[in-house]
């Protein structure tokens, strides 16, 4: 199920994002972007990637994840872009076929995708 929230996006989150996917929720922060098929593909792919970790669980390793990276990386669009879920997310985000062929656990299989 798809949502607009814009004032979420306006006082809770940075300009730069648009769409986060929040179990079993896609939030937009705009309704032209129902549009963006490759924004809901990437939203659509965390949604697979919760439901295959239970939810919670995948909450717990994204931020854990994002931490261990801001520590290496020393900035948060690095720590962010470096997080085994996005990176999984924006390489296929642009594959109208992904979800339907893609593998279980795919966010750790590097070179999957």
């Amino acid at each position: 199920m798809i949502f607009c929230i814009p004032w979420l996006f306006k006082y809770f989150f940075r300009d730069n994002i648009s769409a986060f996917a929040f179990w079993p929720f896609i939030v937009l922060k705009s309704p032209k972007l129902k549009s963006e098929q490759q924004i809901l593909r990437h939203e659509r792919i965390h949604l697979k990637q919760q439901v295959e970790l239970l939810v919670i669980p995948f909450y717990a390793i994204y931020m854990i994840e994002f931490l261990v990276r801001l520590l290496i990386h020393k900035d948060v669009q690095k720590a962010y872009l470096a997080i085994s879920f996005e990176i999984e997310a924006f390489r296929n985000d642009w594959d109208d076929g992904y979800l339907k062929r893609r593998k279980i656990w795919s966010m750790w299989r590097r070179g999957v995708g």
